[in-house]
Formats: C-alpha cells, structure tokens, sequence
C-alpha cells in the first residue's frame, strides 16, 4: 500500500480476545483511486496521485483538464514511490480503485491530519505551565512570567512559549496499529487518537519507523447472532 485518503468517522472501543479493551477510530477509505501519475523520466520521479470523491460541481476547465475523461475528485493527494523498496509504478493505472486489500491487521501505519483548533490561549492551556498562586491576594494567576533578560542580551529569544494560536496545525501520527478491517464497507479501524475532528480528511501511509515495543493486536471478539 502506497497510501490512502481517509475520513475520520468517529471513535469507539472493541475487545480483543483476551477482554482487553481497544479505543479505536473508525476511518472510511471507500472512493479511493488513481486519477494521475508521475514518471521519472517526464517529472524526475515517480509518483501516484490518488483522488477521494467527487466534485461534480466544478465547471473551471484548467482544473477538469488535469482529469482528461474522469470527473474531478474532491481532494487529491501525491505519493511518491521508492524504487529501493521494491515499489513499482507499473501496477497502477488511472482510473484503479484503490482499497484495504494490500493492508493487514496488526500492520502499522502513519496517520496525518489538521488538529483541532482551539483559538488564542493562554501558556497555562497551550503548554501546561503552573501558573501563579490561586489563593486571595494575588495578582498573578495565569501570567506566564519574566520573559526576557538583564542588560545581556536585552532581548527576548525566539521560540520563547507565549500566548498564541492553538492547534490547527498539520499533525502526523506515528506507529498507529490496525485492529481490524471491514473491506465490504470501506472501514478501517485503528488503535488510538488520530488528529482532528469528525469528518476530517486523513493521509495513511505505511510507518516510516519501526515500533519500539511492537504492539499485540488480536482480531476483536464477534458477537453471535
């Protein structure tokens, strides 16, 4: 698997065969398909792009042309092949359907997505810092501090944790393990948190880096009719 573009649908809990119990999210990757590709001897490398969805409403010709016999997908999104690792562009072509066919229960996979945002905040929410006293008296509650120096360097040093925005930022998750999968629905159910809310759009792709403490994942129990 190169990659997919996802929509993050919620989160639940499962138990796996021992009565652990799982937090999961549930992430839909139907309408997955290749809707272009980069060779390397016309772009310099190669690449796929997948598209998600479809925009029916667009009418600007210098956007359909990018799609020559294929409606204009909702989002599109570019993965690169390494010819190292054995990833070759031949087995895609446009118009494919992309599904969870190539990806395996307890395999692990890169999630990325946009946090949530959370607005202006103060440095007691955005970094978790202590604060000034909270008892009668004082004026000092949730100031972040002295923030500069004496005479040398007379300057605030950059990077120095202020107030400001926070979340809604471009965030990856890592090592995310996959506890089971619903191929007939399009449904992919991963092991913990992934960033942003309901709705949001999501890139998976193969871990990049090796779990340090590999994770055991078991198929979730069945319910009996």
């Amino acid at each position: 698997m190169i990659g997919l573009i996802g929509q993050k649908l919620g989160m639940t809990q499962i138990f796996n065969a021992d009565g652990t119990v799982v937090p999961v999210t549930v992430i839909g990757v139907q309408g997955n398909r290749v809707v272009g590709l980069r060779t390397r001897e016309k772009n310099n490398y190669d690449a796929v792009q997948v598209g998600w969805g479809e925009n029916s409403k667009e009418k600007r010709k210098t956007l359909l042309n990018n799609f020559p016999g294929q409606k204009r997908p909702r989002l599109v999104r570019e993965f690169r092949l390494d010819r190292t690792k054995g990833e070759e562009l031949a087995k895609y072509k446009v118009g494919q359907e992309l599904s969870l066919a190539e990806v395996k229960v307890g395999a692990f996979l890169d999630v990325t997505g946009h946090s949530i945002g959370k607005g202006f905040q103060g440095v007691v929410r955005r970094y978790g810092m202590h604060g000034g006293p909270a008892t009668h008296g004082s004026n000092f509650h949730r100031h972040p501090g002295s923030i500069g120096h004496c005479t040398a360097p007379a300057r605030v040093f950059k990077g120095k944790k202020l107030p400001g925005r926070m979340g809604g930022v471009r965030v990856t998750v890592q090592n995310l393990a996959v506890v089971s999968i619903d191929t007939e629905k399009g449904l992919l159910l991963i092991s913990g948190a992934v960033p942003g809310k309901r709705n949001a759009m999501l890139l998976i792709r193969p871990s990049v880096k090796k779990p340090n403490v590999p994770q055991q994942v078991s198929e979730p129990v069945k319910k009996s009719a």
